[in-house]
């Protein structure tokens, strides 16, 4: 009979190894010779086999040290270190998967409550669309809302059971949650189908919840909105989603912000943007305008010869962002208004002005000469 390996060479380890060691050696090898990424390779079986047999000896206290002690002989009738035995029996493919990577996959759907216990399941998540005026995103604001979600059940505290009883034990799965089943030299697990993963079976259910164990009721939650929120911005709610089944710990609440359009101001980011009618005589002869803001009017001193489309930076007017403590600015956009239902004394006035503005030679519109003489060495451009 060929001489056994040493358990410590096989996982690569030295004998010394903790067990965070052993276990991290452990899924290295079981990833890289699992007959289900090797289809068809019998060395990589056996090799997987040996690994595996290697990790039930070595992850046990007790029967380390039985190993360490007296070696094979300690250990190979309580391991079960055949060929057959260590790596497909209860304990074997189902293990790899629901103990050593519980932690990195996530252990399935659902928690479980100690090692071996009935599955626990956190409750789902939930989002709410919340509409605000520009105003409460800028300052900011407290809002109830009411959300539609399962809750535990008060009668029966979450059990699911009638009061005065209890749940018991499933007799097919003895608590565990799940079953094996043998397929060939596969042990495969899968969730109890008579209590359906729970562990625990409600024989005399709670006329409230009807056993389930959570109801659906609708909360009112008070929101705290930052000031400075923008349009897509979330704020997470801990704890305020659907209950958990199994005592599982509730999901989060996700409350999204939609910031509705405002009839004067835009936003974008910090800042914000207005226009602001002015009369042709005020584009003129200059003025002052008074300007809507956030936080009140303030007034804004219009030059002459201002132009239609310009731009006036109003410095700190704009929101605060919810973020850092930088604060925008409001940009006024002036925008000369053409006047309308004019009397026969104000066109002919208009005309004589008009006649007065050309009759002298002199340029008193800047963006009509130039754009003027673009045009006709566009069209010179063309004839030759």
């Amino acid at each position: 009979m060929a001489e056994k390996r040493d358990l410590y060479e096989i996982l690569g380890v030295t004998r010394n190894a903790g067990e965070a060691d052993i276990k991290k050696a452990y899924r290295r090898l079981a990833m890289k010779f699992h007959p289900d990424r090797n289809p068809g390779d019998a060395k990589a079986e056996e090799k997987f086999k040996e690994v595996k047999a290697a990790y039930d000896v070595l992850s046990d206290e007790r029967k380390r040290a039985a190993y360490d002690q007296f070696g094979h002989a300690g250990v190979d009738q309580g391991a079960g270190m055949g060929a057959g035995a260590g790596g497909f029996g209860p304990g074997g493919f189902g293990d790899i998967f629901d103990s050593v990577f519980g932690d990195i996959f996530g252990g399935g759907v659902g928690a479980r409550q100690g090692r071996g216990g009935p599955r626990v399941f956190r409750g789902a998540d939930l989002r709410y669309d919340l509409d605000l005026k520009l105003e409460e995103a800028v300052a900011g604001t407290n809002i109830k809302i009411r959300v539609p979600k399962l809750t535990s059940c008060d009668t029966c505290h979450g059990s699911g059971a009638k009061k005065g009883s209890s749940p018991v034990t499933c007799t097919m799965c003895h608590g565990q949650g799940h079953v094996r089943m043998q397929q060939g030299i596969f042990s495969l697990q899968q969730t109890c189908p008579q209590c359906r993963g729970n562990g625990k079976i409600i024989k005399d259910p709670c006329p409230v919840c009807h056993g389930h164990g959570r109801v659906r009721d609708t909360k009112t939650i008070s929101v705290k909105i930052p000031a400075g929120v923008d349009n897509g911005d979330r704020i997470r709610l801990t704890g305020e989603g659907e209950a958990g089944e199994n005592g599982g710990p509730p999901g989060d609440l996700y409350v999204h912000v939609n910031v509705q359009e405002h009839p004067i101001f835009k936003r974008d980011g910090t800042d914000l943007y207005c226009d602001a009618p002015i009369s042709y005589a005020m584009a003129v002869l200059g003025g002052e305008l008074e300007v809507p803001t956030l936080e009140g009017r303030v007034k804004l001193r219009i030059p002459p010869e201002t132009q239609s489309g310009k731009l006036f930076r109003l410095r700190g007017k704009g929101v605060k962002s919810v973020r850092t403590s930088s604060k925008g600015d409001l940009l006024c956009r002036v925008v000369v208004e053409t006047p309308v239902n004019l009397t026969r004394q104000q066109k002919d006035l208009l005309k004589e002005f008009d006649r007065l503005m050309t009759e002298n030679g002199q340029q008193h519109s800047p963006q009509a000469s130039s754009w003027l003489d673009g045009v006709k060495k566009f069209f010179d451009s063309m004839t030759n």
